[in-house]
């Protein structure tokens, strides 16, 4: 499994510096780039962690690097480092998903901080993912009675009013139930209501 890393995307070397030192010392794995193409040829849709990007960048600038990255479905989550006269730009950024922006002159720590908040915010929605993924497996291997029996009993109904409802018998009703739970691994109507709430998120 690939490591979390912190991308710092800057042409400014002593910027990179100072802010890989300050991320060292706070356990950040990081990375230095010096412009945003040589990031964007190596990125790899496995890397976790986040990315740290100047919006002005000599050659491709931060936010046409950030419309690339969504461009390729990138998952990392974004801070934008800026300066005062490009705040709206960074704003603007965020509304289309960027993490943060952090505004020049920035406390490294801090920045190292919302690095942390990045990372954290990465790796729950990959679980998220993960999660949806293990649903949509199990689900796929209802059948179209049993997804029709499971929607009704997601909606409270009883075996009683189901099998009234599909014209079978309850002993039907109750196989069906008990494969449905056998298929998607829970034990109850309430867990199996929780287990698919992830598709909702």
């Amino acid at each position: 499994m690939t490591h979390k890393q912190a991308h710092i995307i800057d042409d400014d070397v002593d910027i990179r510096d100072a802010v890989s030192w300050q991320f060292r010392t706070r356990g950040i794995e990081c990375r230095g780039w010096s412009n945003a193409e040589d990031f964007l040829l190596a990125w790899q849709p496995d890397w976790r962690g986040c990315i740290v990007l100047d919006i002005r960048l000599n050659g491709m600038g931060g936010i046409a690097c950030f419309d690339a990255l969504l461009a390729n479905h990138c998952p990392l989550p974004v801070i934008f480092i800026t300066g005062h006269g490009n705040i709206q730009m960074a704003v603007d950024a965020i509304k289309k998903g960027a993490f943060d922006f952090v505004e020049k002159p920035f406390n490294h720590n801090e920045l190292a901080d919302r690095v942390l908040d990045a990372f954290e915010f990465d790796e729950d929605r990959r679980r998220t993912i993960a999660d949806r993924d293990t649903v949509e497996e199990r689900l796929s291997e209802l059948t179209a009675r049993e997804r029709e029996v499971m929607n009704l009993i997601l909606e409270g109904h009883y075996n009683k009013v189901i099998a009234d409802h599909l014209a079978i018998s309850m002993r039907t009703v109750e196989a069906h139930r008990s494969h449905i739970f056998n298929k998607m691994k829970v034990r109850s109507a309430v867990e199996l209501a929780h287990f698919l709430s992830v598709l909702k998120e």
